[in-house]
């Protein structure tokens, strides 16, 4: 966990550091400290795109050998010209035995060459090298090419301030969005933040995020005065409407006469003018920035860049907040399943039920498990019953819908979180999986493996934690003790003693 904080430290002080300014001499010179001292590299350089003559010169660099100030690298050549060709990371362990290394410093061993991108469209490469061979592990070029996106946002940002200060409020805006996004490292919390600044910085309606998942185009957050905006969790078809165009086109639509006949172009039915921004990051699309305003014509092309700076922001803040959520779950993962363990279900649990308490919906606990497994070990060994482990969670994980939960509770005991569901649902969900289970051909074991599970729904059998996890252990029990392999529901509402003497 010490390192985790420390990769998240490392983010958080860099992003903060080279969204710092806008004066680019700055921006670059932030680039290469942050390169030098968190990552103790002496060998550092940021080549710009010449967009005229199609290659790479570099901008500011330290520790290169004197004399190739002046170089220029063909688009293609070099590791640096093919990252920026290729628009991903170039890495060489050995660059004594790479053909296309472009020597700069004779004591360089290893390269590593990050394209800068905004949207996608390269604007350089941020140039690594070492005198270590294979200096760069897999972690070490992830963060850095994470904090390759922020310096990409930071040199876009100086680039936008010398070709417009006349808008230097507007750009003042996008960097105090810029560090409040860096700030907050939880998708939910940041969408929200960064959906209210915007809304109010830029003076209008309604700011909503759609989020790509497969084909579609999920609701993640919406802040503003329109009343009528659909609730966060409204799916929409990938291909359809203004954002679906927008994210065909790879490219913002302003709407600045919306009557809202025909295809559909504003989220909310007050819109009278809007734009939608694809979120771009490194490539990737990752779903749509919408913009709403209840005045007619209300956007403008000459806004087009800065609000097109904001979205690119937005996309490097999820970005960061999925790199941060992916490292947060492996805290989360149970090693021998690969499902989530108890403590990711302690998490879960208290959030399923403080949501079906807001929306006044149901939602179960399941306790399952495995029959007689101790015999099952001593009969075939461990290494077959944790193989008979991995398969049951397998089982469990493919049968679950994505909005539920399986987790590895101890042993051989699993618990499941059904969201929105009722007791009846969820007595037949359990049953599926035993049923499933006994026919299961679990390899190496001649006769059936079977499951006991206890099922407990929220409120009818408990409303809190520890009252729906006694019920369901209660109807596990209860399952156990009439001869297993079967499914029963725990005593409704289940309390404490404490709780019964006191009603």
């Amino acid at each position: 966990m010490e390192q985790i904080a420390n990769k998240i430290a490392i983010l958080y002080d860099a992003s903060q550091a080279v969204l710092a300014t806008f004066e680019l001499d700055e921006v670059l010179q932030h680039i290469l400290t942050i390169a030098r001292d968190y990552f103790h590299l002496s060998n550092v350089a940021i080549l710009l795109k010449d967009r005229e003559k199609q290659d790479l010169y570099p901008r500011a660099m330290a520790g290169w050998d004197p004399g190739y100030d002046d170089i220029r690298i063909a688009l293609g050549c070099g590791l640096t010209g093919r990252a920026a060709e290729q628009k991903r990371p170039i890495y060489v362990a050995d660059v004594t035995k790479d053909p296309r290394y472009i020597s700069s410093c004779a004591a360089t061993r290893s390269e590593l060459a990050i394209p800068l991108m905004v949207r996608d469209e390269v604007v350089g490469v941020l140039d690594l090298q070492s005198a270590e061979l294979d200096y760069f592990d897999r972690d070490t070029i992830d963060l850095l090419t994470l904090f390759s996106t922020q310096a990409s946002m930071a040199l876009q940002n100086a680039r936008l301030y010398s070709l417009e200060r006349q808008r230097a409020k507007q750009l003042e805006v996008i960097n105090a969005i810029a560090q409040q996004a860096t700030a907050v490292l939880d998708q939910e919390a940041l969408l929200a933040k960064v959906c209210g600044l915007i809304q109010q910085s830029f003076q209008l309606g309604q700011v909503s995020v759609l989020l790509r998942e497969e084909d579609e185009l999920v609701l993640r957050s919406s802040h503003g005065r329109f009343k009528g905006t659909s609730a966060p969790g409204m799916r929409l078809p990938g291909g359809t409407g203004m954002w679906g165009r927008s994210l065909a086109e790879a490219r913002a639509l302003i709407e600045n006469n919306v009557t809202g006949e025909g295809e559909s172009t504003a989220l909310s039915p007050e819109a009278r003018s809007c734009m939608s921004i694809p979120l771009v990051s490194f490539g990737q699309t990752q779903g749509v920035l919408v913009l709403e305003s209840a005045e007619p014509g209300h956007f403008e092309e000459a806004d087009s860049q800065s609000l097109e700076a904001v979205a690119d922001i937005c996309a490097t803040a999820i970005q960061n907040a999925h790199y941060v959520e992916r490292v947060k779950q492996l805290a989360y993962l149970d090693g021998l399943t690969g499902i989530f363990n108890r403590r990711f279900f302690e998490l879960r649990i208290v959030e399923e039920i403080d949501r079906a308490r807001r929306f006044s919906s149901g939602m179960a606990v399941v306790m399952v498990d495995i029959d007689q497994f101790k015999r099952l070990n001593d009969e075939f060994g461990h290494l077959l019953g944790d193989e008979v482990l991995r398969q049951a969670s397998s089982i469990f994980h493919q049968q679950l819908r994505k909005i539920d939960v399986v987790c590895r509770f101890g042993g051989e005991e699993f618990a499941i979180l059904l969201s929105q569901t009722n007791p009846q649902h969820a007595l037949g969900v359990a049953e599926k999986l035993r049923r499933l289970v006994e026919n299961w051909p679990f390899p190496g074991v001649p006769r059936s493996v079977t499951i006991s599970a206890g099922v407990a729904n929220y409120p009818s059998h408990g409303t809190s934690r520890d009252e729906l996890v006694k019920a369901a252990d209660a109807g596990l029990y209860a399952a156990k003790q009439s001869g297993r392999n079967r499914v029963l529901l725990g005593p409704q509402c289940y309390r404490s003693s404490a709780q019964s003497s006191g009603s």
